[in-house]
């Protein structure tokens, strides 16, 4: 499994990694599917505190605690929720980054995070407070290195301006292109790496994308409309071949670009893990064939969410 460094970090993630929001709660299945990606090859594991509310965490912490050195582990803060009232309100604040981290480490059974992220972002948020308290984090060990998730071109730029954010995790494939026209040679200029989620697009971009789009996407996906997804999905089949399934050409496309450290895939079974694994046995990208995709898909940018 090839590796890619997080920005100027000593962090170097494989270039798929697993994203545990749908993991499911069953213990064993999901230590199954942790196992099975790691020992792929496989390093980067992605949770949040939101995720489950704090359950999604204890699970990667027990599934991991075995082997908790061959793991990168990520996780998100940011998000204030009630469990019992399965609710939440957005809170940046200083207290809150510093509680969610003690909260998350219980959970996570584990005493540092690799690449602990702001789970979302407005451009009204006090980010300066936001920012001092990843600083802190940092300085006291507790964290390896800090990034953001989200889509916001101008919250991403102003932290791109005024952090030491080392990753930015963003939606990103070849249905969904809004990164390629903004963020991703901005973020690449300032040595900031991408976590590019959602590369399979909700299973569309995968090898039972024909059927996905028939089951999630009757009313359309971003500015694609039902038919133009159906329409999409047929032509993509075409280059499904002893090279390389249609999971592995998704993952190849977002990988694409240097910004790009890895293309994180979420699977609640060992079996979709394994359809992603054939990533390592794919055929190089060619230009020609990543060109084709560009022309076949369209290049939208961000308008709501900015």
């Amino acid at each position: 499994m090839n590796k890619r460094q997080l920005g100027n970090s000593d962090l170097h993630v494989s270039e798929i990694s697993l994203g545990c929001m749908n993991l499911g709660k069953e213990e064993t299945k999901a230590k199954d599917i942790i196992d099975r990606a790691l020992d792929a090859g496989i390093n980067y594991l992605d949770t949040a505190d939101l995720y489950d509310f704090g359950e999604n965490e204890k699970i990667v912490g027990k599934a991991i605690q075995h082997r908790r050195q061959d793991v990168i582990l990520g996780t998100k803060v940011g998000n204030h929720f009630d469990k019992e009232k399965k609710d939440w309100h957005w809170d940046p604040s200083k207290e809150h980054i510093k509680k969610g981290i003690k909260d998350s480490l219980q959970r996570l059974q584990t005493d540092y995070i690799d690449l602990y992220q702001l789970h979302g972002g407005t451009i009204d948020d006090n980010m300066e407070e936001t920012i001092e308290a990843f600083e802190d984090l940092k300085q006291e060990g507790l964290i390896r290195e800090y990034g953001i998730s989200s889509i916001r071109p101008n919250v991403i730029r102003e932290y791109v301006e005024r952090s030491s954010i080392v990753s930015v995790m963003m939606q990103y494939n070849a249905f969904d292109r809004r990164p390629e026209e903004e963020m991703l040679d901005l973020l690449h200029t300032n040595n900031i790496s991408v976590l590019a989620r959602g590369p399979l697009a909700k299973g569309m971009l995968s090898n039972k994308g024909a059927k996905v789009v028939e089951s999630k996407a009757r009313d359309g996906f971003l500015e694609y409309s039902y038919e133009e997804m159906l329409a999409l999905t047929e032509k993509l089949e075409d280059y499904a071949n002893e090279e390389r399934t249609l999971n592995a050409l998704a993952l190849q496309y977002v990988l694409h670009h240097p910004a790009v450290a890895t293309a994180v895939f979420g699977a609640s079974s060992v079996e979709q893990l394994e359809e992603n694994l054939e990533f390592l046995e794919s055929a190089p990208l060619t230009e020609q064939i990543f060109g084709e995709i560009q022309a076949l898909t369209n290049p939208i940018t961000y308008q709501k969410h900015r």
